[in-house]
């Protein structure tokens, strides 16, 4: 079976020391990615372990597709215990680093221990370097950037994995920004950055591993490269309109499900806005959205269909160059576009004030400084809805993104069931309710029946794509047949990879104190509790959600 080669480098930024450990097993075990990163921090992160202590770690974490030339293959896994949910967390980020990781000749970088002064990690195939950079200390993720590739003409944005100052200041929804507009988004890890004063890592070096993949990935290259698929001009934003037709679109905090000003912050619009054409690493795909509005003096990259949602629909704004405002405070800041914007939004739904855009964009800023209200704000909705007076819109401490459960009710299980919590890129069950991927085989909205099969079916495929590490947005042209010839493995086998890693973070989570407890919603879906006990016999589990100390084939521990 293909899977990612090489060491796993451990850098503790409080000793200033480095260690490197053969993981052969693990790669061989796990292939690359998040599954990897899963079992590193099931093996080195204390179960007890504080997210903004010390002993927390982030895991860096390439595939073997990185080595490749085909699209859909520019993304890093990032792993570490979550702030903001407080159990495992997986992210990956698009963008360029994912080849400058690759070249460092590791398969995966551990970020350990806890830095007195603020400091910039370089990582290259052949050394560490810590640089100081107390200077650094409130600069936004560009001023980051600038000052790294001032000091290095070999570094570019591409190399550098930075946070702003919501990462420095502990927001527990804080992302890692790689490329400057790409994020390592959900769960906080930008914290996880902050709470060990690390400003930025660097990634580079000529030292990739030899992999051999098979042909296969110049046919997916080239249908990348002639698909005429919408997403090319709008990315996820094309979904906007239809969300709002089947009542899918969380509207001014979630109280309403289609916006009234949809138009105005509709895939046409941000099309209308868009620039030139924006990618990932190797990648002919081509959906990102570099997007400026001349008259505002406003330029970004997105705002994608989950941003369109939180600043948008969600907080009363039917204006995209207003989203696109909102995307870049949040980028250069350092923040979670949906997380924030929820949040925002709870606080827009508390004061009666939803459409106040100089008011969102105000709350960004005293977020990522938690400055005033901004800083109850920081802690997420899970943790200040009752202070706000607002209903709790999380699940597992995680604010949802759009695709709305109460209209898609497998996606609102998807959202329980998620080891993240409400993530919608856990399962992208959304996908298979609306009849966007093959209309004909598409389930009905409403209803649970027949789901939890197939809900468990795609959360193990999900799982394997961050294995590899390949986008989300491969899934019409990497087949089981593909996937096969890819990674030289039978298909099933490698869905059976993908649940290994879910019952590793489960078991994890589980010695946490998470059970079935945390896999519930802020509403009521009919059949839900059928639905969850169908789901846990077939992943195994216990009735009360967690993994069995042995398992069989999906055990915690390698086989």
């Amino acid at each position: 079976m293909l899977h990612a080669e090489g060491s796993l480098l451990t850098v503790d930024v409080g000793e200033r020391s480095t260690d490197t450990d053969e993981i052969d097993d693990v790669l061989e075990s796990f292939i690359g990615g998040r599954g990897v990163g899963t079992k590193l921090a099931y093996d080195r992160i204390p179960f007890d372990a504080d997210p903004f202590g010390p002993e927390n770690s982030l895991f860096f974490a390439t595939g073997p597709m990185q080595t490749s030339n085909m699209s859909f293959t520019g993304r890093t896994n990032c792993t570490a215990v979550s702030p903001l949910t407080d159990g495992l967390i997986s992210s990956n980020a698009g963008g360029f680093m994912s080849r400058h990781l690759a070249d460092t000749g590791y398969a995966a970088v551990e970020i350990t221990g806890e830095s007195e002064e603020p400091v910039i990690v370089h990582v290259r195939d052949d050394s560490v370097e810590f640089e100081e950079v107390p200077d650094l200390a409130g600069a936004t993720v560009p001023e980051v950037t600038e000052r790294v590739t001032d000091r290095d003409e070999d570094l570019s944005a591409e190399n550098i994995a930075a946070i702003g100052p919501a990462g420095e200041n502990l927001v527990r929804f804080a992302s890692i920004m790689t490329t400057e507009t790409r994020a390592f988004g959900r769960g906080g890890l930008g914290a996880v950055f902050g709470s060990k004063n690390v400003k930025a890592v660097t990634f580079a070096g000529d030292s990739p591993p030899e992999i051999d993949i098979d042909p296969v990935q110049m046919d997916v290259h080239r249908e990348a490269a002639t698909s005429d698929h919408i997403m090319k001009r709008q990315g996820t934003t094309s979904v906007t309109d239809y969300a709002n037709e089947v009542e899918a679109l969380p509207t001014r905090y979630f109280s309403e499900l289609s916006f009234e000003g949809v138009d105005g912050i509709s895939g046409d619009r941000v099309e209308e806005k868009k620039f030139e054409k924006g990618t990932c690493s190797a990648c002919a795909f081509a959906c990102k959205l570099p997007t400026k509005d001349e008259e505002r003096g406003v330029e970004t990259e997105g705002p994608e269909y989950e941003t369109v949602m939180s600043f948008g629909s969600n907080a009363g704004v039917d204006d995209i160059v207003d989203v696109m405002q909102s995307n870049e405070l949040c980028d250069t800041l350092g923040l979670d576009t949906i997380s924030a914007g929820d949040v925002v939004s709870a606080y827009l739904a508390a004061e009666d004030e939803f459409g106040n855009v100089d008011l969102i964009h105000d709350l960004v800023e005293k977020i990522a400084y938690r400055e005033e209200e901004g800083d109850l704000l920081a802690e997420g909705v899970d943790r200040v809805h009752e202070e706000l007076g607002v209903e709790n819109w999380s699940v597992k401490g995680m604010e949802f993104p759009a695709h709305d459960g109460r209209t898609l009710n497998g996606q609102g299980l998807a959202y329980a069931t998620s080891n993240r919590g409400a993530d919608h890129m856990y399962a992208t069950f959304y996908a298979y309710e609306y009849p966007l991927v093959d209309p004909d085989s598409a389930f009905e909205p409403t209803g649970l029946d027949d789901k939890p099969p197939e809900l468990v079916r795609q959360e193990n495929k999900r799982a394997l794509e961050d294995c590899g590490v390949v986008c989300r947005f491969s899934r019409d042209m990497l087949n089981a047949e593909r996937f096969e010839a890819l990674f030289d493995a039978d298909f099933d086998d490698l869905l059976d990879i993908g649940a290994r890693v879910i019952d590793l973070e489960r078991a994890f989570n589980n010695e946490r104190g998470f059970d079935r407890a945390d896999d519930r919603l802020p509403y009521d879906v009919d059949g839900f509790d059928a639905a969850l006990d169908e789901y846990y016999g077939i992943r195994g589990w216990t009735e009360d959600g967690t993994v069995p100390a042995a398992s069989g084939s999906h055990a915690p521990a390698d086989d």
